[in-house]
């Protein structure tokens, strides 16, 4: 096929791959790509999920000992506690802010950056 060629494929012609495939008749979807000449590198693949069963898809096994599951676990925990404290401390600094805010308008403060900028700067 050529570099701007789209191929589109009639629904018979995507059962009988995945009817090859499922049959044991191809061994691979590589072998189903070479054969008919299909380019797309999850063609195949799409085809299978849609119209066959899920075997013959690639998978990935994660492989891991009970210590990183353990830690795992723990990180993810920790991870949840952090982003509810960011949160929590989040709407506290908003909270506060808009305090502040209304506290320097009870008070007469006409500038609240200027007034923030003093008190930075006082000891």
């Amino acid at each position: 096929m050529g570099g701007n060629t789209i191929c589109r494929y009639s629904e018979a012609f995507k059962l009988a791959v995945v009817s090859e495939l499922e049959s044991g008749k191809l061994v691979s979807i590589g072998e189903a790509m070479r054969r008919y000449g299909i380019t797309g590198a999850t063609t195949v693949q799409r085809w299978l999920r849609k119209y066959g069963r899920t075997e013959h898809l690639p998978r990935v096994i994660r492989v891991e000992t009970l210590g990183e599951k353990d830690r795992l676990r723990a990180l993810e925990r920790a991870n949840d506690r952090l982003k509810k404290t960011l949160a929590e401390t989040h709407m506290k600094a908003v909270l506060y802010e808009s305090w502040f805010e209304i506290a320097c308008r009870e008070f007469g403060v006409a500038d609240i950056e200027a007034f923030k900028k003093k008190l930075a700067e006082t000891p």
